[in-house]
Parts: structure tokens; sequence; C-alpha cells
């Protein structure tokens, strides 16, 4: 009777899990699990495992977990976005250039938002209406916008951007870091809309079958540009962390953040065909992502051996999901 009680309540506990999380998620949260387990025993004397060193690396995952939110609605749509590094950039250029200017940290804040959501609808329209190839378009955007950040910020950092900004990267809430609060928080508006709305349910349609979802009246191009104005407000708020970080803007940053992204949505399961994926899958990708890096570091792994590493790793998630999908 005990024996039987105890498999119920096991069985119980399985039931949540499958409730809370797809097999492809369970999946991707015990690789998270084994390795958080293999780094704990190989760091010296478990300092990995210890409260500082975790609020370390959501700190540091922070932007890119916000910027992978954006990412996952895209790709969900059956396109990429390679220029929210760039985008980050440039909005944290231009929020920078607006503080000293005007001595207005409130209207910094709110030109580094619309930064990023005027990229993003640039690339939305594009790709929406103009039927641009989402890689041609946004590759070229993140040219350009690179190009612009250099040009307006002289090559050089733009020091200085007040207070309020500078909150959101050094402040804390509750004694937690503000950027861990940000991007917590940012996961759970991106799984609200993707589970919750119209316009999650369009995101998915549109990457399983843009060519049926347009049959079935719905305004494609709308919901597709969406998505990527949603990248370019992620860019930006990831922008506002790094500049509040450095006090700065430095027309260098975001540099690669774009491949981060991608990585943290890929190995969290998201199709690259579009259609398929979670934003608590991205959430988990990114974590093992931060995992990954800090844990490498504290085992004195060579730096550019970390890259390597970091390939094999998304490279095997790829290949993951491609024998799942000749399945």
């Amino acid at each position: 009777m005990n024996m039987a009680h105890k498999q119920g309540t096991v069985d119980e506990g399985m039931s949540v899990w499958k409730k809370l999380l797809s097999q492809r998620e369970i999946g991707v949260f015990f690789a998270l699990v084994i390795m958080v387990a293999l780094v704990t025993v190989f760091s010296e004397g478990g300092t990995f495992m210890t409260g500082s060193n975790i609020i370390n690396i959501l700190q540091s995952v922070s932007t890119n977990g916000i910027i992978a939110i954006g990412m996952t609605f895209v790709i969900l749509t059956g396109g990429i976005d390679l220029s929210v590094g760039s985008t980050l950039a440039l909005s944290g250029a231009f929020a920078a250039l607006t503080y000293n200017s005007t001595g207005s940290s409130g209207l910094a804040f709110l030109v580094c938002l619309a930064t990023g959501l005027v990229v993003g609808l640039f690339n939305g329209i594009m790709v929406a209406r103009f039927n641009v190839p989402p890689f041609i378009q946004t590759l070229v955007t993140m040219t350009a916008a690179r190009g612009i950040t250099f040009i307006v910020t002289n090559g050089t950092p733009v020091g200085r951007v007040g207070a309020f900004i500078t909150f959101f990267g050094r402040g804390t809430l509750l004694g937690v870091p503000v950027p861990i609060v940000l991007m917590l928080l940012a996961f759970v508006v991106g799984w609200f809309l993707l589970t919750q709305t119209t316009l999650g349910r369009y995101t998915y349609a549109i990457g399983g079958s843009e060519e049926c979802t347009k049959l079935s009246g719905v305004n494609v191009p709308y919901y597709k540009a969406l998505a990527y104005v949603i990248a370019g407000l992620t860019a930006s708020i990831g922008s506002l962390i790094l500049i509040a970080r450095l006090n700065s803007a430095q027309p260098s940053m975001g540099d690669k953040f774009e491949m981060d992204a991608i990585a943290a949505v890929v190995i969290g399961g998201t199709s690259l065909a579009g259609g398929s994926g979670t934003i608590i899958g991205t959430f988990i990708g990114t974590l093992i992502l931060g995992v990954l890096m800090n844990g490498m570091n504290m085992l004195g792994v060579d730096s550019f051996a970390q890259y390597v590493v970091k390939g094999g790793v998304i490279l095997f998630a790829v290949l993951l999901e491609t024998r799942k999908k000749g399945r």
C-alpha cells in the first residue's frame, strides 16, 4: 500500500511537469540539470552553485535572454533577424546622445525604445510587404545600423546616460538586480503573448503554413511585421541594460549578440523552419548558454576553445531538430 502511494505521488509529480513543459522542453531542461551537475562536480570546492554565482549567471544572460524573446517570435514565423545586435548599439547611441544634449534621462529612455521599434518596423515592412527575404533584409539593416552608430558617435564611446537609465543596469528590486527582474518579466510577457493571444496563435500559424494562414483570412503581413517590431523592441530593452551598466554607449556594443540570441532559441527547441517552439524553451536555452560559458570560465577552459564548444552545442541542437523533422 505504501509502495502504491509512493508510485502515485511520483506519477502525480510527472503529470505536473508534463502540464508545465512539453516533451521537448523536458529534454532541454534535463540537459540543463545535467550540465549544472557536471560543472558543480568539477568546479573547485563546489563554488559553482553558490548564490552569488547564480546571480552572476542570471545577470550575464539577462540581455541575451531578452533579445532571444524577440528572436523567438521572428523565428516562429519562419524568419530570422540578424540586425538585433546593431539595433541594440544604435538604440544605446541615440539614448546617450539624447541625454548628453538634453540632460533628460527619461527622454533618452523613450528615444532608446523608439529606435528599436522603428528599426523593427522597417525590417517588418520590408519583409512582410515587399517580400524581401528576412536574411537579406536584416543583414542589410545590421550593416547599415552599425554604420550609422559609428557615424553619430564618431566611433567613440558616448558617456553618461543619467540616473533613471542607470537604474535598469545597476539597481535592485527587493534585493534582486533589476536586469534579472526585467528578463523574467519579459519572459512572462512573451509567454503570455504566444500562448494566450491572437498574436501568438497567428505567429505559429504563419510559421506552420503562411499560405494556408493567408487563405484563412488572416492579415499575414501585419502579424509577420509585428514579430520584427517585437524583436526591435527587445533589442532596445537589452540596450538599456548594457548602457546602464557601462554608463556609456559603445559603438561596438552588441557585436555578435544576434548569434547568441539565435543560439538560445535553437537550443531551446524552436525550429528554424518556423511554426514550432516555445518561450519556456528559449528561457531554458538561455540558461544553458549562461551555465556553459560560466562553467567553462570556472574550469579554466581556453577562451578560444570556448567558441568551439559553444558551436558544438548549437550544432548538436540543430542535429536533434533535423532528426526529429526526419522522423
